[in-house]
């Protein structure tokens, strides 16, 4: 096999990593609607006087996106430890984002784009490059295409009724 091939393969099972550990807390969240959504950060509010994550940052999502990468890299014949740290990193960059906006004010679930989709998919990336056997432009490539599939797709998913907002 060409370097080349190998490349746009290790991409390709990155950016399926991405939309399992991103979209398994969205479709989870609709299914169980409520149910078991206890929020990551126990409602603890800060000095700022906002939450720390928010309602939508849940353990539930957070469990969800694990085990799907989890079983999306055993699918995809990456080891399963790789696919849980996947899964918890793009969780923990998705926390961070959340964050952030928080302590910049929007209100919760309000769109800030770009740091919508570079946390949750560059600290995943960039950690575990190795095991993907990414290079820095695969890494930049991957971000941008995420940014682009969250922008295209989201609107669709709103339409659906699977996302509260169309962004």
């Amino acid at each position: 096999m060409t370097a080349l091939p190998v490349c746009l393969y290790c991409m390709t099972q990155a950016v399926a990593l991405l939309i399992a550990a991103n979209g398994a807390p969205v479709l989870v969240n609709k299914i169980l609607g409520k149910r078991w959504a206890w929020p990551v950060d126990n409602k603890l509010k800060l000095r700022d006087g906002h939450r720390l994550f928010g309602n939508t940052k849940t353990w539930r999502g957070l469990c969800s996106a694990i085990l799907t990468t989890t079983l999306i890299a055993i699918l995809s014949g990456i080891d399963p430890l790789t696919g849980a740290l996947f899964g918890a990193s793009a969780m923990a960059g998705d926390m961070l984002a959340s964050f952030i906006k928080r302590r910049m004010g929007p209100v919760e679930s309000s769109r800030a784009r770009g740091l919508d989709t570079v946390p949750e998919s560059l600290l995943p990336i960039w950690l575990l490059k190795e095991p993907l056997a990414l290079n820095l432009i695969d890494i930049i490539l991957i971000v941008a295409l995420f940014f682009l599939i969250e922008e295209l797709i989201s609107p669709v998913l709103y339409r659906l009724h699977i996302r509260k907002r169309p962004y």
